[in-house]
């Protein structure tokens, strides 16, 4: 990208508080105080343009004269691309001004949510760009309205059931926060479960390190969903997990080890299909780092589709003996005619995890035998 073009190209980057800083999907509340606010500008001096997060580095002049070194960390591969952001449009030794939450513990980090690239004058978000301070831009996950005919056939093949949810869905449809988003709050923890939660640390999220996140975090992410009727199953891949859920009463085989999408089983009972998982490897609950136990942990979803079956509403049970009673996350998910199949999700780049370790000087902790 030309100097020339960026000269003209002002970025507000959506205004994603309330989405992405949950499956930003890695642990936001952890990293990033939503509560204090502020915008840095300076010289960018290193790109990382992989997952699970795209991340700059920009060199900020302070009163003294002397300069401080600012990581700049936004969204995922995809989320960036879907806005028209690339590679390319931020390069080493262009000039940034960035919008968003700081780090935690007075760590020289920011969130981005808005920036202004070489002084520019261009959005790329889709929307009429705004003033800094109205608050008013788009989600670019948040979906209300219904983009699909009810005369048209979304199945990959003809369902064996009267109700047919085979084909894509979009989950951006009635999208809320991950980080937090659990009912009841506040959460009911044991006093096992509360331990484990207190003594939990951002860099342990195992999507960090760009493993699937499976259940219960998948059925909240606000990816396009694929399904197909396998006849005996349905198959379903989000975000890179595939899941199986089995709809001929099958049990789990004995000795079958625990997986992060689990052992799924479901029925149909008029328009709702009931799932059931277990066999869940242990895990977070959401970016909070709420801890799952996995061996013990057991999953009710029901999906509920409308009468025109273009869209669904989702609702996931979660009882698990870290928490005195079930914990409850709603989701939707709707046909959308600007959507194809799932094609793969998005390469991830494990080593940014751990070099953003090694900044924070966490990677040698880890390795001393003290």
């Amino acid at each position: 990208m030309s100097k020339l073009i960026k000269a003209f190209l002002f970025i507000i980057f959506f205004y994603l508080i309330k989405i992405n800083y949950s499956f930003s999907h890695h642990s936001f509340a952890f990293e990033f105080d939503i509560e204090n606010k502020t915008m840095i500008e300076g010289e960018v001096t290193w790109v990382r343009f992989t997952n699970p997060h795209v991340t700059y580095r920009i060199k900020v002049e302070v009163d003294n004269g002397s300069f401080e070194e600012w990581q700049i960390q936004t969204h995922n591969v995809r989320t960036m691309l879907r806005l028209n952001w690339d590679q390319d449009t931020v390069e080493v030794g262009d000039y940034l001004k960035a919008f968003g939450a700081l780090g935690r513990n007075s760590t020289k980090k920011l969130f981005m949510e808005r920036a202004i690239l070489n002084g520019g004058a261009t959005d790329i978000g889709g929307e009429e760009p705004r003033n800094f301070q109205d608050g008013g831009a788009a989600s670019a996950y948040d979906m209300r309205g219904i983009n699909a005919n009810s005369d048209i056939f979304y199945g990959v093949v003809p369902a064996s059931f009267n109700y047919d949810i085979t084909g894509a869905w979009t989950n951006r449809y009635k999208f809320r926060i991950t980080a937090g988003d659990l009912e009841p709050k506040p959460i009911p923890f044991t006093e096992e479960g509360k331990e484990i939660f207190e003594s939990t640390q951002p860099w342990q999220d195992p999507a960090k390190t760009c493993a699937p996140v499976g259940l219960p975090r998948a059925f909240g992410a606000p990816f396009n969903l694929e399904i197909h009727d396998a006849g005996d199953h349905y198959l379903m891949i989000i975000a890179g997990n595939v899941r199986r859920v089995w709809l001929d009463n099958r049990n789990a085989p004995q000795g079958l080890l625990a997986s992060p999408m689990g052992f799924s089983k479901g029925k149909w009972a008029d328009n709702v299909l009931t799932i059931e998982t277990t066999n869940l490897s242990p895990s977070w609950l959401d970016g909070l780092g709420h801890p799952m136990s996995g061996e013990e942990t057991r999953i009710i979803e029901t999906y509920t589709l409308s009468d025109d079956q273009l869209s669904m509403d989702r609702k996931m049970v979660i009882f698990d003996p870290y928490y005195t009673e079930p914990l409850i996350r709603l989701r939707g998910s709707a046909r959308d005619d600007n959507i194809n199949l799932v094609s793969g999700s998005s390469p991830c780049d494990p080593a940014g995890h751990y070099r953003d370790m090694i900044d924070q000087g966490l990677l040698e902790s880890l390795w001393s035998f003290d």
